[in-house]
């Protein structure tokens, strides 16, 4: 099969040039692509090596047909069955009307022939002089006549020939103008629809009264709906899941003491006690991030000292559209990238970046609700995405084997460790833990698609994150980010999705929706909205804020089904406390413009440190060489390290076909501090730390990385 046949498979197919295969015992075998597991069970240990071969062997062909074929897909979307039919009936009319032309240029033709015959005979004759001059003239009209009809013939063919060769680009413009049309329709038909809806929400909801403080504005309170909101987001844009119960809500802020003497009063609704949502009792701070710093943070104080800047970036001209030109349809990962599209550091640094808002984490552990955690956990996964906004360059991609390690027990009680396990398709496996009582890791596998206009990057894999404590297992999914503007104007990214994020212990669960760019919207841009519910589907708090400055929680203490919208659909209105700031961004650092808007944190991620594996990042020599302004030597180093990787995957695949043909096992490349096991939680096959790295620090006892630098 083609990879473009391969791109439209349907849904739950497993891409053999991707997938892991892996056995458990005598007769089970496991695949594994991304977050996607199937579990396949043999009759015997006979029967199950047979599969296997013959899995390893497609796979084989699959990889040969990857790396020889082009992905042939295309933005464009096959015309209807109705459109096609309508088009060669009015290409087959053309065709009609050209052949009864065809016809009457011949009979035309035998005619004009006829009467030029005709006026020559006449001409033979003797006439007097006039009368031969006259029918002379004549006939030079009728071969002007005759000539004249000829053209247009050919004009006429000629314009059938081009109809059939631009009906293609007429109909793609006439459906796209048609599309455009219905889209502007449907959004100008929902904005009313929802300005309505809210009207008669407010009208009837209950336990509104002239006290109360009314309904937020857009940019605070929110009216959200979980499908069938209009965007212009393009074709290829990787689409979730919609959260099909989850029915659109509206927030309105109530005032807490009059909820305390009206509440008895109220029925058919869900209550909360506005005294629980109390500064001094509870783990939530409505002060900003500032204060926060200055209150908690004095025993956060760096031990060390690390720098502050690094080198600024240089001001280097490169045509664009030469490069860019023959990478669209292909994999990222393919394409040979000049260091002038990069950013110095690589794709594990950028994940081990996840953890600069770690201190939500360290707030979560003393909640002793489940559902207040939550919030601080949602918040957590959304404060990862606020490094986004300005950095438009690409992370190095990592070399197999590649690993990087943040080492801040003494500074912030935690330590991460990252290793790429698998080259193609890449993937990374991350593992940290923190003495203040929590334990995360991932595997996250990028997908990415080029597309000429913009670049999706999907990815693929699930985070966990565990509670010592109460033993609460987190459970949640990345969002899809998009590159827009890839060939004209200005870069600018923009994350769209939806994540639930699952406390498998607790059964909670919070629905985050990542709004993504629309035109036609009113909305705040980036924003996010979300809503924490327990395990019996009881909402508790409201989630709200943007992914690039901060996130807000609202205690719920009232909800109820207000007024049924036209379409059918019921609104639920939630009312709220005033909302208490979870997460706000730090502002960057000063000239942090010239320095890839880079963090705080990104600044000392690349810092030179003593006692790390050969295999971390930091000793990478090309991205060393960028950092400092040398880029010219930076891509013949990249381009050193990545033939010096190619020619140790050519010996592997070598090998690989050699075991197989000999009709043994071949293990293939296995990762030095992390191994593959199916997680008890999810039952997906995740890589895992296995443990010893930081042991191996201690001794410095490194003997058995690889040598990929």
């Amino acid at each position: 099969r083609t990879q473009a046949e391969m791109a439209h498979t349907c849904r739950g197919t497993i891409n053999l040039s991707t997938a892991h295969i892996d056995t458990e015992d005598s007769c089970n075998i496991v695949l594994s692509n991304g977050g996607r597991t199937y579990h396949l069970k043999a009759n015997s240990e006979v029967e199950r090596q047979r599969w296997v071969t013959a899995l390893e062997l497609a796979k084989a062909k699959a990889i040969r047909m990857r790396n020889n074929q082009s992905d042939d897909s295309g933005d464009e979307e096959p015309a209807s069955q109705s459109d096609k039919s309508e088009l060669h009936g009015t290409l087959k009319t053309l065709s009609s009307k050209l052949e009864d032309l065809s016809t009457c240029n011949d009979l035309i033709a035998k005619h004009g022939a006829a009467l030029q015959r005709s006026l020559s005979e006449l001409e033979n004759l003797k006439l007097p002089a006039e009368g031969g001059e006259k029918i002379k003239a004549v006939n030079e009209r009728a071969t002007l006549f005759r000539i004249t009809s000829n053209a247009m013939i050919n004009a006429c063919r000629d314009f059938l020939d081009l109809a059939e060769t631009h009906s293609r680009k007429w109909q793609r413009a006439l459906q796209y103008e048609r599309e455009q049309r219905i889209r502007l329709e449907e959004t100008i038909e929902q904005l009313a629809k929802q300005h309505n809806s809210l009207e008669r929400a407010c009208r009837g909801a209950p336990g509104l009264s002239s006290s109360s403080t009314g309904i937020t504005s857009t940019a605070k309170g929110s009216v959200q709906s979980a499908k069938g909101e209009a965007s212009d987001e393009d074709e290829e844009t990787e689409y979730f899941d919609a959260m099909e119960d989850a029915p659109a809500f509206i927030t309105v802020t109530a005032d807490p003491k009059h909820h305390r003497r009206s509440g008895s009063n109220l029925s058919g609704a869900s209550e909360g006690h506005p005294e629980d949502w109390n500064l001094e009792d509870s783990v939530f701070e409505s002060s900003n991030q500032s204060s926060y710093n200055e209150s908690t943070c004095k025993d956060l104080l760096p031990k060390k000292r690390r720098r502050t800047r690094i080198p600024d970036k240089p001001n280097y001209s490169l045509n664009l559209w030469s490069i860019m030109k023959n990478c669209i349809g292909k994999e990222l990962s393919k394409i040979p990238m000049p260091v002038n599209f990069n950013e110095p550091l690589s794709m594990l640094q950028r994940l081990t970046e996840d953890l600069e808002y770690h201190e939500l984490l360290d707030k979560a552990v003393k909640c002793e609700s489940s559902t207040e955690q939550m919030c601080f956990v949602a918040a957590f996964s959304v404060s990862s995405y606020s490094t986004t906004v300005h950095r438009t360059a690409k992370p190095f991609n990592p070399l197999l084997g590649e690993t990087y390690e943040l080492d801040r027990l003494e500074e912030f009680g935690f330590r991460s460790l990252c290793e790429q396990v698998s080259h193609h398709p890449p993937a990374a496996a991350h593992h940290v833990y923190s003495r203040r009582g929590w334990t995360l890791w991932q595997e996250i596998t990028i997908a990415s698609k080029f597309r000429g206009k913009y670049l999706s990057i999907m990815p693929l894999g699930t985070i966990h994150l565990e509670f010592h404590s109460s033993g609460n297992h987190y459970v949640w999914r990345k969002v899809t980010s998009t590159v827009h503007n890839i060939i004209v104007g200005k870069l600018w990214i923009d994350q769209s999705g939806e994540i639930e994020i699952v406390n498998h212990k607790a059964k909670d669960k919070c629905q985050l929706k990542f709004t993504p760019y629309s035109y036609f919207s009113r909305d705040v841009p980036r924003k996010v909205t979300g809503v924490v519910s327990d395990a019996d589907g009881k909402a508790h708090y409201v989630m709200s804020g943007t992914w690039d400055e901060k996130m807000e929680c609202s205690k719920i203490v009232q909800s109820s089904h207000g007024s049924t919208s036209t379409e059918g659909k019921q609104k639920t209105v939630y009312q709220t406390l005033s909302p208490k700031v979870l997460w706000k961004k730090y502002p960057l650092p000063e000239n942090a413009e010239n320095m890839y808007f880079f963090s705080d944190l990104a600044l000392t991620l690349n810092e030179p440190e003593e006692r790390v594996a050969p295999t971390d990042s930091r000793l990478r020599p090309d991205q060393r060489l960028m950092e400092s302004g040398r880029w010219d030597e930076a891509n013949v180093e990249k381009q050193r390290l990545e033939e010096k990787q190619r020619a140790v995957r050519r010996r592997r695949e070598a090998e690989a076909v050699e075991a197989l043909e000999e009709g043994k096992d071949y293990e293939g490349y296995i990762p030095l501090w992390f191994e593959r096991k199916v997680d008890a939680v999810t039952g997906e096959l995740i890589c895992v730390y296995k443990g010893g790295y930081w042991e191996a620090k201690d001794k410095q006892d490194w003997s058995t990385c690889p040598d990929i630098f």
